[in-house]
């Protein structure tokens, strides 16, 4: 299978995808979810959502989860990356702000977040540290 490089997954993953979210959950499948997620090469994965949620509650008892962004049309790509929990904090106007913003635009996405961000809140960080991808471009 072609792969991707270091750098060529860091991008790939920092591009505007909607990320799937795996969890482990004692005595079901991992929990698989749609999120929108921020990113830069060399950074961590940070995820806003609501303390409470099923979600969070499973990153939190897990300590990790995964991500995947894909291509949906050919040629197909994709890029996992899977680590630790660095942080679960309140989130901030800022980055709650950068993260819609980053899917729905400015003006949207700043209506968005304003909208949306309350007082349970919460950003999940997590450092990558083992990859998956496959660019069949370069086949």
């Amino acid at each position: 299978m072609p792969t991707m490089t270091r750098t060529e997954r860091e991008k790939f993953l920092a591009e505007l995808h909607v990320g799937v979210i795996a969890v482990e959950r004692p005595d079901r499948a991992p929990l698989a979810v749609p999120i929108w997620y921020g990113y830069e090469p060399g950074g961590e994965v940070v995820v806003w959502t609501d303390a409470g949620t099923v979600k969070e509650k499973l990153i939190r008892a897990a300590g990790r989860f995964s991500i995947t962004a894909q291509v949906e049309q050919p040629p197909y790509r994709y890029v996992t990356a899977e680590g630790s929990v660095t942080s679960i904090d309140a989130a901030s106007p800022e980055v709650a702000r950068a993260i819609a913003v980053r899917y729905l635009g400015p003006e949207e996405g700043a209506q968005f977040a304003e909208q949306n961000l309350g007082p349970d809140s919460v950003v999940i960080r997590m450092r990558p540290e083992r990859w998956l991808s496959t660019d069949y471009s370069k086949q």
